[in-house]
């Protein structure tokens, strides 16, 4: 696994996760789409938030599954807690928020959120 650092625009939220981007999806949801989100799903003991737990605001919607966290100054979404389809913890993580990574250098699978 790879060890990548992120955060949000402003810098005050910031992570580490480990996940080679496999799987990254991006959804037609209301709240996807609108937001540009492209996502990488990982188990919460492969992720660590090391800088703003007090800059977070959140936000939920539709099922309340997933916890969709935001930078209080600068309004970017770089990752959200919750619960994945089988039940288990899961961390969505923003992978246009992850800064040693070059754009585009990954690829997204498209999700029909919008008919869920």
């Amino acid at each position: 696994m790879t060890t990548h650092q992120g955060s949000c625009q402003c810098g005050s939220v910031a992570y580490e996760v480990e996940t080679e981007l496999d799987g990254v999806i991006e959804c037609n949801c209301s709240h996807c789409y609108r937001k540009g989100l492209a996502l990488a799903f990982v188990s919460p003991d492969a992720f660590r938030q090391t800088a703003g737990e007090g800059a977070l605001s959140e936000h939920t919607f539709n099922t309340h599954k997933i916890t969709h966290l935001f930078c209080k100054t600068c309004g970017v979404q770089a990752f959200a807690r919750g619960v994945a389809p089988n039940g288990q913890p899961m961390v969505a993580v923003n992978v246009r928020t992850l800064t040693d990574i070059e754009p585009w250098s990954w690829t997204a699978q498209h999700v029909d959120g919008r008919s869920f």
